[in-house]
This record gives structure tokens, C-alpha cells and sequence, in this order.
């Protein structure tokens, strides 16, 4: 069989006709605790005194200067992740539907240029003026996850080659060409020369637009970890293995990070190896409390928002600011709280999103791209 040859097995992990999971709480309510962290705008943290507690509290809720990762560091990887995560449940039920090939590239080109599109929307109305971008949360979704629905059509083996190719591509790039102050240095890296080269000027956040390249490894992480979950191995046999991914990951990215440094900025590959492992044990947690041990009430208002990730993104990125400004009226900024004020204050904002979200679940109202 060609390596490029399109079969159920490709895209879903399993052969027809076996039985497979068709939806995960875990997954959902996993999701769903992402998409809080990605629109908290940190809990307000960066607000309290600056003690040291509430320094290196804060601390893990704002992304790194420049090198090594902490909590924050950590959200943006595991949203892509999970983005490869449902794509074999997405494209597995439209090929069950019968859905050729065809049909499933049009679909995916269609809604990787909705996502293109909404992105530079966003943008433009953060701008005050029309913005066109190519490195944001939802640009880069839709080139991983084209890119990625491609490489799901070869075979595993041969999807794992790609992983390894990506990596190692983008790490040469720097390594090959270093900078004046080194491969990896935030201002004469290769990437901020190349964009330099094509924009004129490089990105307020020092990340590069060759970033996509060691993020589609991430996705199709996510990809194969979908795989495994939608299939009809039993669920110790799942726990098993994903813990045995989440121990390859942390040694594979702490091996290579001398070499290779963890930098979420470049996107590097031992960050990319690194956070995987991080985002690993969370599903982990998730999966065994919800799916192994049946704990499945507690997740609910997780889910509210994990069924409805789209309009929870675009409503923190387009009215989190003015819901601020909104509630203040009301609240006072609860300024009676002292210290804790500013963090009652972000949770009250995302208390308004979530009941927004749970609104529309309410009504089976679910915003797809």
C-alpha cells in the first residue's frame, strides 16, 4: 500500500468496523480548563503586592522573557494539543458518515480559512484598524491543523518520521545559521531575521513565524493521542501508554534542551518535547478521575466551556476588557477585599463568560469555525 493511500485506519487509528469512543468528558472538561486559563488574563496576579508569595505566584502566570517555561508557558501548547486531539473524533464520525477524502480536505481547507479569517477579525479589531497577522492563537490552528490532516493520511511510522523531521528542521534552522549572539538569542536568531527579511519588522512578542513548524509536531502529538483514545484498547492499557508518552516527552525534552534550549518563544523542539509531557499529565489526571474513576459531576462547569471553545476565545479576546470595565460599576473593583481584590475581580469576568457559555449550552448551541 502507498504511503500516501487514504483508509479509515489513517485518519481514525482503527479499522473499520471496530468499535470506537465517540466522546471523552475528560477531553471536554480538559478543554474546557484550558480555555479558562487562555482568557483569565492571569487571575489578576500581577496585581497583588509584591511580596515574595505573591511574586512567585505571579510569576506562574506570566510567560517567561526569554527562556524556560513556567505554568503560563504551558496553556498555548496544550490548547494546540488538544486541537490534534479531536480531530480523529471530528474526521472519524464524518468518515463513518461517508465522507470521502475529497470531502474532508474541503471541509478542512474551509475551516482552516474560517479560522484564518476570524483570526485576523480579532486582530484587526484589537488594532483599531485592518491588521493582517500570521503568528496569533487562531492562525495557528489553522495551519497546524491543515498540515497536520495531512500527515494523518500516511501511516503512523511514517507520521512519526515527519514529527522527527519537523523537529529537527527547525532546530537546524537555527543551529546552522546562529546569530551574532547565538543560534538561540532573542534579536539576531534566524527567525527574527527571516521576519525581518519578509514583514520589515519582527513581532511585539519576540515569537517567529517559522514557530509553525515545531507546532504541527505538537498537534500531531495531540493527533496520535486522539487515536489512542478513540480506539478499543481498554482503558488501563490507554492510561499506560499515555503515561509512557509523558515520561519520552519530559526525558526527550530535557535531553535535548543543552543543545536545543527550552524557549516558548521560538517554539523550540525540547519546548515542544517538554510541554508535551506537562500537557500529558494533565490529561492524564482527567482521564483517570473522569473516565477510569467515573468523578464526572465535579467537571461540569468545565465542560460548559470546553463544548464552546471557540466563542469563549473569541468573547475573552474581543469583551474581557470591557466586561472588566462593566462589572467595576458594580463591584467597585471589591475594593473591600484588600489584597485579594484583583483577583475576585478576573474571576467575577470569567464567571459572566462562563455563564454566557452555559447559556448557549443550555440551548445545544455550540459555535463552530
Amino acid at each position: 500500500m502507498d504511503a500516501t493511500a487514504t483508509s479509515a485506519k489513517d485518519i481514525t487509528g482503527q479499522p473499520p468496523g471496530v468499535p470506537v469512543q465517540q466522546r471523552y468528558l475528560a477531553l471536554d472538561a480538559y478543554r474546557g480548563l484550558i480555555m479558562l486559563l487562555l482568557v483569565s488574563g492571569g487571575f489578576g496576579l500581577h496585581k497583588l503586592p509584591p511580596t515574595p508569595l505573591f511574586q512567585a505566584l505571579a510569576q506562574q502566570f506570566e510567560h517567561r522573557p526569554w527562556g524556560g517555561a513556567v505554568f503560563y508557558d504551558l496553556i498555548m501548547p496544550a490548547f494546540l494539543f488538544m486541537v490534534g486531539v479531536a480531530m480523529p473524533f471530528s474526521l472519524g464520525r464524518r468518515m463513518e458518515e461517508g465522507a470521502s477524502f475529497r470531502k474532508l480536505l474541503g471541509h478542512v481547507a474551509k475551516r482552516s480559512l474560517t479560522l484564518l479569517a476570524i483570526s485576523q477579525v480579532l486582530l484587526s479589531i484589537e488594532m483599531s484598524r485592518p491588521h493582517l497577522q500570521f503568528h496569533n492563537v487562531l492562525t495557528q490552528v489553522a495551519a497546524t491543523y491543515f498540515l497536520c490532516f495531512l500527515l494523518m493520511q500516511l501511516r503512523f511510522r511514517y507520521q512519526a518520521i515527519a514529527a522527527l523531521a519537523l523537529l529537527a528542521a527547525h532546530s537546524a534552522v537555527y543551529l546552522l545559521f546562529p546569530g551574532a549572539d547565538g543560534a538561540f538569542q532573542q534579536h539576531t536568531n534566524i527567525g527574527a531575521v527571516i521576519d525581518r527579511a519578509i514583514m520589515g519588522q519582527n513581532y511585539a512578542w519576540p515569537c517567529n513565524n517559522i514557530n509553525f513548524i515545531s507546532e504541527t509536531a505538537g498537534v500531531l502529538f495531540g493527533v496520535w493521542t486522539g487515536q489512542l483514545l478513540r480506539g478499543a484498547r481498554p482503558q488501563m492499557e490507554k492510561l499506560r501508554i499515555l503515561a509512557a508518552g509523558m515520561v519520552l516527552a519530559f526525558v526527550s525534552g530535557l535531553s535535548l534542551s543543552p543543545l536545543v534550549p527550552i524557549n516558548k518563544w521560538l517554539w523550540t523542539a525540547s519546548y515542544t518535547l517538554y510541554t508535551t509531557g506537562w500537557v500529558l499529565a494533565g490529561l492524564l489526571v482527567f482521564y483517570l478521575v473522569a473516565e477510569i474513576r467515573g468523578i464526572r459531576k465535579p467537571m461540569f462547569p468545565l465542560v460548559v466551556i470546553g463544548m464552546n471553545s471557540l466563542f469563549v476565545y473569541c468573547t475573552g479576546e474581543l469583551f474581557r476588557s470591557w466586561l472588566d470595565k462593566s462589572l467595576k460599576v458594580f463591584t467597585r473593583d471589591f475594593a473591600f477585599l484588600g489584597t485579594a481584590a484583583p483577583v475576585v475581580q478576573a474571576c467575577a469576568v470569567l464567571a459572566v463568560i462562563w455563564y454566557l457559555s452555559y447559556w448557549l449550552y443550555k440551548r445545544k448551541i455550540f459555535i463552530r469555525a
